[in-house]
């Protein structure tokens, strides 16, 4: 199930939700980041100024997707594929 996300703040109440299910403190969710833990407790408070690649990964080990979705977007879509 997918949910629009408002801002920062919210993320980071879900990826902190998403830890501690599965039982991870931010030392561990860290480690197999490949990230600091400074990077988890800013995330997990809203910081609003992470790298891109490190959220992906912080997501992807939390089994979470970022996903991105519009009016446009199936027209985009297409019209990359064509020019690739």
């Amino acid at each position: 199930m997918a949910n629009v996300i408002a801002d920062m703040d919210e993320l980071g109440r879900i990826v902190r939700y998403h830890r501690k299910r599965a039982g991870l403190s931010r030392a561990a969710l860290s480690d197999l980041a490949g990230t600091g833990t400074t990077v988890i407790y800013e995330l997990e408070h809203g910081k609003s100024t992470l790298q891109f690649d490190v959220l992906k990964r912080i997501l992807s080990t939390l089994n979470l997707k970022l996903l991105v979705d519009g009016p446009l977007l199936d027209e985009y879509m297409s019209k990359a594929n064509e020019a690739s």
